[in-house]
């Protein structure tokens, strides 16, 4: 992308917007912090709100949170990678990962990244040591599990396999993974689709903040990182002449921390994800026929375009 960028320059010589002309570029080029991983990270966001409802989590038959969680993740490229990756910082296990080639299983969990280094060095991640080896791919979508996540391939939950799919939460993280009858079918069989439309949002919405970024033409948070670090420490200040005592050095570095643009962009994600699966919940609450978070989606969706056209008028 940085490419085209600088391509777009040459061609719009004194353009003060041009960086903004694309994004995904790379930092040194005008790109932002946390951009790669941003999809993943965005789906565990996406999970992790979903099970934070007790009353959806009970009707379920499973407990809120990710901890503890039984993942089967379908893709080990940029978002099945990342996706497992911060899910199991979370606390969830995956106990089986899906590629190409065939799957692999282990109940007791496995890691993302030391399956990842092997597929690079065998070529495969068939053989992985201790797992077991599951030849045909698709087959791992049937697994039992708690979170099924598609994030590689389209279509691969269909009228053919939606019977037989036993996960009890859908996380949507490749494009149209779920066909129309698929849908029906888990709608029929209560379980949670978390729907792609919102779920892999994370990686556009982390382009935004790279567009923002560029139209500002200042690093994310510069402006603001030293005034709140003065601020924590004038709080510091005043509990330790409130209370008498002084604080380490330690704790000093502990409590004052500089905001860096990765916890920005982290901070804005999570706080975009949570507010949209509310707004895309209550939707589903107030109009229970829609009957599942896809359709409630395009209602939310639909609603403030149509909110937008009502309050500025039609032109011409």
């Amino acid at each position: 992308m940085s490419w085209i960028a600088d391509t777009y320059g040459q061609l719009h010589t004194g353009e003060l917007e041009a960086l903004a002309c694309v994004t995904g570029k790379a930092v040194s080029e005008g790109g932002i912090h946390g951009r790669r991983e941003a999809t993943g990270r965005g789906l565990m966001f996406a999970l992790s709100e979903a099970c934070r409802s007790s009353a959806d989590m009970a009707a379920l038959g499973l407990s809120t949170g990710i901890e503890g969680k039984r993942l089967v993740v379908q893709g080990l490229g940029n978002v099945g990678y990342h996706a497992a990756k911060f899910c199991r910082e979370q606390g969830g296990i995956i106990i089986a990962l899906a590629e190409r080639e065939g799957a692999i299983l282990n109940p007791k969990g496995l890691n993302e990244e030391e399956v990842f280094n092997f597929r690079k060095r065998t070529g495969s991640l068939l053989g992985f040591p201790g797992a077991t080896d599951i030849l045909k791919s698709a087959d791992a979508l049937e697994l039992e599990c708690d979170v099924l996540v598609p994030a590689a391939l389209e279509n691969v939950l269909t009228v053919e396999n939606a019977a037989r799919i036993k996960a009890k939460i859908v996380l949507e993280g490749a494009n149209g993974p779920t066909t129309p009858e698929a849908d029906e079918i888990f709608r029929k069989k209560k379980m949670l689709v978390i729907p792609d439309v919102y779920a892999n949002a994370g990686g556009v919405t982390v382009s935004y903040f790279e567009w923002l970024k560029n139209l500002s033409h200042v690093r994310l948070g510069r402006m603001d990182r030293r005034r709140q670090a003065a601020t924590e420490m004038r709080m510091l200040q005043a509990i330790e002449k409130a209370t008498g005592k002084k604080f380490s050095d330690a704790e000093r570095q502990g409590f004052v921390k500089v905001t860096d643009e990765l916890a920005i962009v982290n901070s804005g994600l999570e706080d975009t994800m949570i507010v949209a699966y509310q707004e895309i919940r209550e939707a589903l609450r107030q109009q229970p026929d829609a009957g599942d978070l896809r359709t409630a989606a395009f209602i939310t969706a639909i609603n403030k375009v149509a909110i937008v056209y009502e309050e500025l008028g039609i032109f011409p």
